[in-house]
């Protein structure tokens, strides 16, 4: 009787080279996904459990946003890495992470206007691209946030911000992390630059394409000359209308981004989709990044909505290199072997996401038997 042949691993299993030297046993990226469990600012030690549960050998990680001075925080209990001690605290949670042989960035962040007078110091101002406040918000849970004016930065101002990523960056490559992720999406300090409605400026950060995306081009040399840009990446999120933060063309303006990046030879460039269409009653991804792909030199990561399916289709057309996992890896610490067996999925709860429980919706999603 003939031995009957292995079977074919799925797309998303098969092992890519990341730049020259990261290798990659398969394409399953964790996203960064707000915590909100790093008591004052410093990570603890249930972030290591966290992590650790979620890494594979030759896996990639993406932590939660960390922010990257004392201006840019926005939410109770988000991590940080501008002190030592946050730095520090880092790093047995990248150990954890390293010891299951994966690879561990760090996502760097300022809020920006989307803030509160409370986390700012000394009660100031939070700082933006503008003086247009954030509209209201409407929570997870059905509540209501609202958010303090901001003050526009002056420009001479602004490179004091640049250096602030520069720092964070070195203050991560420190305590360990295989590179930086730059957070420019979401509605968060860098889009605001970026972004129309948001970037009012007459200055040379604002007006045309190539001065709203001024700031963030800069945040991406400073960074990628302080560690290297082969331990860079990018995260961006053109088509998204977060915290009243939109574009009125979107497509010029990730195009115009994925295109200067290969300026900066950094690692990879990670977008979000739009948003996922109906059809047939299944939720699809609209496969909306080909052109940034296309445009941009490096490794590209597609995120948004993915499933099994659709992570599959994005890998196997080369639409995607990797594809990163929210929500999904949040309730599923064994993805990647769930996704590779096709095994069922736990559910997910939204009204853990955000809780400061260190267990409870953070460490006790359940294992494959």
């Amino acid at each position: 009787m003939e031995p009957q042949a292995e079977p074919k691993p799925i797309p998303l299993m098969t092992p890519y080279k990341m730049g020259a030297s990261l290798d990659l046993a398969h394409r399953v990226v964790l996203a960064p996904l707000t915590r909100q469990r790093s008591y004052g600012n410093v990570p603890q030690p249930h972030a290591a459990v966290y992590y650790g549960q979620r890494a594979t050998p030759g896996g990639m990680l993406i932590t939660e946003a960390t922010g990257v001075s004392d201006t840019a925080q926005g939410y109770t209990d988000t991590p940080g890495v501008w002190t030592a001690e946050q730095a520090e605290a880092w790093r047995p949670v990248v150990d954890a992470v390293h010891a299951k042989g994966a690879l561990f960035f760090c996502q760097l962040w300022h809020v920006g206007r989307v803030s509160k007078y409370g986390f700012q110091p000394g009660g100031a101002a939070p700082v933006s691209s503008t003086e247009r406040m954030v509209g209201p918000q409407v929570r997870h849970d059905g509540s209501t946030e609202e958010f303090s004016p901001p003050r526009r930065l002056a420009a001479e101002e602004i490179p004091m911000i640049v250096d602030d990523f520069r720092k964070a960056a070195r203050n991560a490559i420190n305590a360990g992390f295989d590179g930086v992720e730059i957070h420019g999406g979401n509605g968060y300090l860098i889009e605001q630059f970026l972004k129309d409605s948001a970037n009012d400026r007459d200055d040379g950060y604002g007006g045309n394409l190539e001065n709203r995306c001024r700031f963030a081009l800069e945040v991406v040399d400073a960074v990628a000359k302080e560690v290297g840009a082969h331990r860079v990446g990018i995260r961006l999120s053109p088509f998204m209308d977060y915290m009243d933060c939109h574009d009125s063309d979107p497509h010029a303006l990730g195009l115009h981004m994925a295109t200067k990046l290969n300026d900066h030879g950094i690692l990879y460039l990670h977008m979000i989709e739009p948003r996922m269409a109906l059809v047939d009653g299944r939720r699809v991804v609209p496969h909306r990044l080909l052109p940034y792909r296309e445009a941009f030199k490096g490794t590209f990561i597609a995120n948004g909505g993915y499933d099994r399916e659709e992570g599959d289709k994005a890998v196997a057309s080369g639409y995607a290199d990797l594809v990163s996992f929210g929500r999904l890896f949040l309730a599923n610490p064994d993805l990647p072997k769930r996704l590779e067996l096709n095994a069922p999925l736990n559910k997910y709860n939204r009204l853990t996401f955000y809780i400061s429980d260190p267990v409870v919706g953070y460490t006790d999603y359940p294992f494959l038997p």
